[in-house]
């Protein structure tokens, strides 16, 4: 497996912003949870172990949805960083009065047990990473053998709209670039997995005010850009950034500001591990000599 890292992503900037704590999970991942949920409709299996990774990052409804999928079944919330786990076991958890702390088991943790899961679900956590395929290695790592991922992330067609803004006006990229379904299906491959199955669809959200289009992409993110903008910024330029945003109004959405996210959808299973066969097969002369006794015809009986 190659070891390259994306070009456009500053791995400083991707491990500040995993640290940083978040009050809710962003509106849009939530709607993607509920579109990758329905997904699960395609899959036959019934994990009894499955793996939330970043709950609060990737979407806390999905935590119910599931549950209720896999009744009885056994959650480990994969969570990286002290301040966040704490903050998202307390949305999480039920109290201990209620039925479903008598339904199914909940752990959580940095590392999930090793091959213990049938599933792991990562939502919209890919296109974040520094180095995503040490993050598909781990996820490899944490499920059994017939296991299965589900993840979805953002394509490349997301934010179209801001980045031809940027250029026009000069400015650096307003975010990384975000890798093409089909790469990702490439990399799951090399990572391990089988029949990887990859799809994706545009979601197109519309903004009254340039203030609440911001807001939004700060709870989605950070530009993790090497060549982002350096230091900070003043109030004239967010202004002036406000009166550019301006011209992301869409007539045919009454004028309200339009942003568009394609979002990727895959998933892939963790096959058995292949048995190595030897390059070559050395023989002795006298093993050599019985095979060649083995395979001698016999002679034809009268």
């Amino acid at each position: 497996m190659t070891t390259e890292r994306p070009p456009t992503i500053d791995p400083l900037a991707a491990a500040r912003w995993q640290r940083l704590p978040l009050p809710t999970s962003p509106w849009l991942h939530e709607e993607v949870v509920r579109r990758m949920e329905e997904r699960l409709a395609w899959i036959m299996r019934q994990p009894q172990t499955w793996v939330h990774w970043e709950p609060l990052r990737g979407g806390l409804q999905a935590q119910a949805l599931l549950q209720r999928r896999y009744p009885g079944s056994e959650c480990f919330l994969a969570l990286s960083h002290k301040d966040i786990a704490q903050d998202a076991i307390k949305k999480i958890a039920k109290p201990w009065w209620h039925p479903a702390r008598w339904r199914g088991g909940l752990r959580y943790g940095a590392v999930p047990p090793r091959g213990a899961a049938q599933m792991l679900w990562a939502n919209m956590a890919l296109h974040m990473a520094a180095d995503p395929q040490a993050l598909l290695a781990r996820w490899h790592e944490a499920l059994a053998v017939d296991g299965f991922l589900m993840f979805s992330c953002l394509g490349p067609d997301t934010l179209r709209e801001l980045r031809t803004l940027y250029q026009a006006l000069g400015w650096p990229a307003p975010s990384h670039e975000f890798t093409d379904m089909h790469d990702w299906g490439d990399m799951l491959v090399q990572a391990g997995f089988a029949e990887p199955v990859m799809d994706m669809e545009r979601i197109e959200l519309t903004f009254e005010t340039p203030q609440r289009l911001l807001q939004e992409l700060r709870e989605l993110g950070r530009n993790l850009h090497p060549q982002r903008f350096a230091g900070l910024r003043g109030r004239g330029w967010r202004e002036r950034l406000e009166a550019a945003l301006m011209q992301l109004a869409d007539p045919a959405q009454d004028g309200r500001l339009k942003l568009t996210f394609e979002i990727i959808y895959g998933h892939a299973f963790k096959p058995q591990p292949r048995i190595p066969v030897a390059a070559e097969t050395a023989l002795s002369l006298e093993e050599m000599r019985q095979t060649l006794r083995q395979r001698k015809p016999k002679e034809p009986s009268l």
